[in-house]
């Protein structure tokens, strides 16, 4: 038998739960990184774009490639779109995501590594710029989520050259390798076939170029055009152009 008290915390429990339970309510989390089950349009497909950005992390550089098509929905309004962003002398920032979130986002962050290298006379280093890239994101997730992923590559005097992976959901890790957008998926499978650390430049360019053609040949809605950009000891700059077409002026019929 139960007693008296017993029986009115049953009693108290058994109200809040049938009052709670007619209510909406956050849906339980499967795991404790499923964002999806708080935000169900951001499920693993609906934050993929038809965008490749990928780099990796040599002997003594880092290397970053991306696409060059600028598309909304069926259309494609350019094919020389640069989505990889020179932010300092030794930094490159490869983005994807929607076209208005990725050009103001990857300029604030541009504008704001180079006040703090005008107030303080030093750069920040790679590692210190990718988690105030992170704090950013982070912020604005809270508020108005920017619908972006970045990879920052950099090259430090101490530290070498390094590779930071930056999500939407902030996200943030240090890698050898990485990849986002739809092409990642075949990027990265050649990457995790043919990458080993330590490799030289001709290596990585030829690795890429097998990327490239990978998602040329397989994806179904392929971006013709890819820029690779490199930053090593002697600063950031643009390595090459792969295309496939080229933007062309069309007279009005």
């Amino acid at each position: 038998m139960c007693s008296k008290s017993q029986r009115s915390v049953a009693f108290r429990f058994h109200r809040i739960l049938r009052r709670t339970t007619n209510r909406p309510c956050f849906p339980r989390l499967r795991s404790s990184f499923d964002t999806a089950a708080f935000f169900p349009d951001r499920r693993e497909g609906s934050k993929k774009e038809m965008e490749c950005v990928f780099g990796l992390v040599g002997d003594g550089f880092a290397l970053v490639a991306a696409d060059t098509s600028a598309v909304h929905s069926i259309l494609v309004h350019k094919s020389n779109e640069d989505k990889v962003m020179i932010l300092d002398s030794h930094k490159l920032l490869g983005a994807s995501g929607e076209a208005g979130d990725r050009v103001q986002f990857t300029e604030y962050i541009q504008k704001n590594v180079h006040l703090y290298e005008f107030r303080n006379g030093i750069p920040l280093a790679t590692a210190a710029a990718a988690n105030f890239t992170r704090g950013e994101l982070a912020l604005a997730l809270r508020k108005n989520p920017y619908s972006v992923n970045i990879l920052l590559a950099g090259y430090d005097k101490d530290v070498g050259a390094s590779l930071y992976y930056i999500d939407y959901i902030a996200t943030l890790h240090k890698v050898d390798k990485g990849a986002f957008g739809y092409g990642s998926y075949f990027a990265l499978s050649m990457m995790d076939r043919h990458y080993h650390s330590g490799m030289s430049l001709e290596e990585a360019v030829d690795l890429v170029d097998k990327c490239i053609i990978e998602i040329r040949s397989r994806l179904v809605v392929a971006p013709p055009n890819f820029v690779i950009k490199i930053v090593d000891k002697d600063g950031a700059r643009e390595y090459a152009w792969r295309e496939s077409i080229k933007d062309a002026g069309v007279s009005a019929a």
